[in-house]
């Protein structure tokens, strides 16, 4: 009886010992209660057992040590192939086998034993086994977990390291031997990756994947429209406000899709998301050069000829026991400080990337303020009109031809720039364009009516500048360049409408031509003040800052993260991501759009129909600057946002914005349309000061008005 046990014990059962539990027959006479008792414990080891092979060859047959079949008995048929697939699966299925090989070699030495003493009993084979009574239970644990809960990839060695931490010596031993093997699996994929720029995932097991994020946190569900009146901010807008700088992705553009990036939930808990991105962003970079086609004289190798260095170091952490977070973190610090330096060499040093940005600050942030001045007057009336098929062509030769006019001849430069139209037929004839790239967009106009409308701007960048300036990174300096371009086009409308007043200004003027000219100058005073605010209190110290920081280090990553930080800090201090601030300067700048067509189209006195509409432009332009006022008293009174308070600094600088209730020129309120009569002086009520209206011009412009 006692060679069929060590038999059942090493999963061949017999006719005393039967069944996958081996449960002892009860009507056994010769043995005594304590006996059966002791036998049923024994036997649990060896159902135990058995479900490990079972599992061991479902999921690795070739792990298992070949069987010893009876003669009588053929080999079973294979099973079906199994439905969980991978390497750490299989890995799993060998630390398992290791770790039950001292239970094997145990059954061996009892079967040497009882051929030496036939006298031992079963409770010498229970103190024998007994090391594995609170192993095996432990074990199955984490095998069922695995098996019913489907876990593959580094899911299971997140498994297998929870149960790990165990206060029972034998289990962690066991465990940690478990751990160890797929952990081994992990570095291969780790070397293969970080060193070769190869991601070996053939069954999606490992933490980085081809392809965007899929774990990202789901963005919060839109807001209803607030009401914009002048009744004042409600709690919905004052939250918006608070909240300006977490809606930047969520609110304005989708990200692009990433060529690589983390599977979260592949992610053991034991290695931070830290040390992930540094792997990811090593393996990025890696893989980017070694797909690059370039003559190798000029490329060299990003890891600086390590490669061998960098596998021995990944080899003695595979060679560990346990594994030490502490050392692998350093071991990936090493080699992304080594490829992060390269990087910096090669994008600063060899690519010139402050010349880049200068480029970028020139004509996405309207730098070349004298080129697109001369740009606006040359497709001014060009882009009037709803866009059609040749007008692409035609802006880019205006665009061309601007360039001409201020000496920017740069044969290097012009082809990589391109403006582009975006307009309805387009976007059909580019169906599997406007699938890829996102179509939200911040522009002042939802629905383009016209050339202005669609107008953005295109940077072909060069090798290796596109890992930092990615699509969605240029989408968000489009979305920039509009806006500054409409603020832009804006303030030299109203500049054209003062040289009108001053060709006029000799002629004899009425009531109706002095609230005219009063509403040009208090519109001017608001565009000029958000234009200087916008370039030199944004663009000009946002821009010094983030070179002051290229220039401190040699670490691509804080290159790449001073970058975002400016790039967020413009969208955020020019209010795109601040909607009703954003709204509102929009309203602003397009009543000052349609006060300019006003005056442009009526250059002697106005007629009833276009007294009527000065007087709905009045009403609404004192309802916009009303309403400005009060967001930015708002947000100044709460200390929310320094941005907001130095706008409102320079448009109420001496307190006259504050003395006239927060409305610029609401005198035209009180205006109606009535009969066009002379008058002795223009100067109707308080007026706020500006570069050009100083007090003296103001009375010497009074006596000769009078004369």
């Amino acid at each position: 009886m006692i060679h069929e046990l060590l038999l059942a014990l090493h999963g061949y059962t017999g006719g005393l010992f039967c069944g996958s539990s081996l449960q002892v027959p009860a009507e056994l006479p010769f043995l005594h209660p304590g006996e059966n008792a002791l036998l049923a414990r024994v036997c649990r080891l060896g159902a135990f057992y058995t479900r490990f092979c079972e599992f061991v060859e479902q999921f690795a047959e070739h792990v298992l040590p070949p069987a010893l079949y009876p003669p009588q008995h053929p080999p079973p048929p294979p099973p079906p192939p199994p439905p969980q697939q991978g390497n750490y699966l299989r890995a799993f299925c060998t630390g398992l086998n290791a770790v039950l090989q001292p239970y094997r070699q145990a059954l061996l030495d009892l079967e040497q034993e009882f051929l030496a003493d036939p006298h031992l009993t079963i409770a010498h084979v229970n103190y024998s086994l007994d090391q594995f009574q609170l192993l095996f239970p432990s074990l199955m644990v984490v095998v069922e977990q695995i098996k019913t809960q489907k876990i593959h990839g580094c899911q299971i060695p997140e498994i297998v390291h929870h149960y790990s931490r165990s206060g029972l010596p034998s289990v962690r031993s066991a465990l940690e031997q478990v751990l160890a093997m797929c952990h081994a699996v992990m570095y291969k994929q780790l070397s293969a990756w970080m060193l070769h720029g190869l991601l070996l995932d053939q069954h999606e097991e490992f933490f980085v994947k081809q392809g965007p994020s899929s774990g990202s946190v789901p963005s919060q569900p839109e807001e209803e429209e607030d009401d914009l009146g002048i009744g004042g901010l409600t709690g919905k807008q004052l939250r918006e406000l608070q909240d300006m700088r977490l809606i930047e992705e969520e609110n304005m553009l989708a990200p692009s899709p990433k060529q690589f990036s983390l599977r979260v939930e592949m992610l053991p808990s034991y290695i931070p998301v830290r040390v992930a991105e540094k792997i990811l962003f090593v393996g990025e970079s890696v893989q980017m050069f070694e797909s690059q086609n370039m003559n190798l004289t000029k490329k060299g190798s990003i890891l600086k000829n390590q490669e061998d260095t960098f596998a021995a170091e990944l080899h003695r952490l595979k060679q560990q026991p346990v594994f030490n977070m502490v050392d692998f973190e350093s071991v990936v610090d090493g080699i992304r400080s080594t490829v992060a330096e390269h990087l910096w060499k090669l994008m600063v040093e060899e690519s010139d990337l402050i010349g880049q940005l200068k480029i970028i600050k020139d004509f996405y942030l309207l730098g070349r303020g004298e080129l697109f001045q001369a740009f606006i007057d040359t497709a001014q009336q060009m882009l009037k009109t709803p866009p059609s098929a040749v007008t692409e062509h035609d802006v880019n030769v205006a665009f061309q031809q601007s360039a001409h006019k201020v000496l920017l001849d740069d044969d290097n430069l012009l082809p990589l720039l391109h403006l582009t139209i975006h307009y309805h037929g387009k976007e059909h004839r580019d169906v599997a364009q406007a699938r890829d790239t996102p179509s939200r967009e911040l522009s002042p106009h939802e629905s383009p009516t016209s050339g202005w409308a669609a107008l953005g701007l295109h940077y072909k960048v060069q090798w290796p500048l596109h890992i930092l300036f990615t699509p969605a990174v240029l989408e968000k300096y489009n979305v920039m360049f509009k806006y500054l371009l409409s603020v832009r086009r804006v303030q030299a409308e109203l500049q054209h409408c003062w040289a009108l007043q001053m060709q006029c200004k000799g002629l004899e003027s009425s009531r109706t031509d002095a609230i005219k000219w009063r509403m040009r100058h208090h519109m001017t005073f608001l565009v000029d003040n958000l234009q200087y605010y916008l370039q030199v209190d944004v663009l000009e110290s946002q821009f010094a800052q983030l070179l002051q920081q290229i220039n401190s280090t040699r670490d691509f990553e804080s290159i790449r993260l001073a970058h975002d930080h400016f790039l967020s800090n413009l969208l955020a201090q020019s209010f795109i991501l601040l909607k009703p601030a954003f709204h509102c300067l929009n309203e602003i700048l397009d009543l000052c759009h349609s006060f300019c067509s006003l005056v442009s189209q009526n250059l002697g006195p106005l007629d009833e129909r276009g007294t009527t509409q000065l007087s709905i432009l009045a009403k609404g332009f004192s309802s916009q600057s009303s309403l400005l006022f009060k967001i930015l008293s708002s947000v100044h009174n709460h200390q929310i946002n320094s941005d907001l308070a130095q706008l409102l600094l320079r448009l109420d600088y001496n307190k006259y914005y504050t003395q006239a209730g927060g409305t610029l020129g609401r005198i035209f309120v009180l205006f109606r349309a009535q009969p066009a009569r002379p008058v002795q002086s223009q100067r109707i009520g308080p007026r706020p000061f500006g570069i050009k209206d100083c007090w003296p011009c103001l009375r010497k412009r009074e006596a000769l008005s009078q004369e």
